[in-house]
């Protein structure tokens, strides 16, 4: 099964949730086959692909006008007539590693409980994104989020099993005396934070 998507003039992120939906009605194998006009939406198309597992092809058919083919599931791609090399768009943009670092309790500065609600909301908030961290690194009050009690556990979770790594400063838990008490990720240490953090391409720190 063949479906057809017209995003050209669409604003990020309607080309890919316009081809999402498309997907969730092929209710099997097939391919989606996605136009749009620009190399930022040929980018968010081709993550969103290589997140989720599907087969994707692209190349740009004229000025100002990409197609983009999904292939979901064991259909196979369609015979083409042969286009020239040039006229592809690599499909695997070299990955970013994405950073989140947390080094409080809570959000900003001002009232406490206000800053634990608005940390708990980010966290939240990140389960939600199509675009997930690589890593999210918890060290001196930020130990808390990552050990029993912590209202964002079951958050955290989720998203290690989407393959967020999770790591915890093994000082910070002995120091808070939270050893013993690390529900989500795994012990980490100064040296390898460090490494990660000047690794990093992108560091968020809310």
């Amino acid at each position: 099964m063949m479906l057809k998507v017209d995003a050209r003039g669409d604003a990020c992120p309607l080309p890919v949730v316009k081809a999402k939906k498309a997907i969730s009605e092929l209710k099997g194998a097939g391919e989606v086959e996605v136009l749009v006009d620009n190399e930022i939406a040929v980018q968010n198309l081709t993550k969103m692909a290589n997140q989720k597992g599907y087969a994707c092809i692209s190349k740009k058919v004229k000025e100002q006008e990409y197609q983009v083919t999904l292939t979901v599931g064991e259909a196979e791609a369609t015979e083409e007539a042969p286009v020239e090399e040039e006229n592809y768009v690599a499909c695997a943009p070299a990955k970013k590693n994405r950073l989140v670092v947390i080094s409080s309790k809570t959000m900003g500065e001002g009232n406490d409980e206000l800053g634990a609600t608005l940390l708990k909301g980010f966290i939240y908030a990140l389960t939600q994104q199509d675009e997930l961290p690589d890593q999210m690194l918890f060290y001196n009050g930020g130990a808390f989020l990552t050990c029993e009690g912590s209202q964002s556990l079951e958050d955290l979770k989720m998203l290690e099993e989407q393959g967020v790594e999770i790591r915890t400063c093994g000082t910070c838990l002995n120091f808070y005396g939270l050893s013993g008490k690390l529900q989500v990720g795994e012990v980490t240490n100064m040296y390898d934070i460090a490494e990660q953090m000047t690794k990093a391409d992108r560091i968020i720190k809310p």
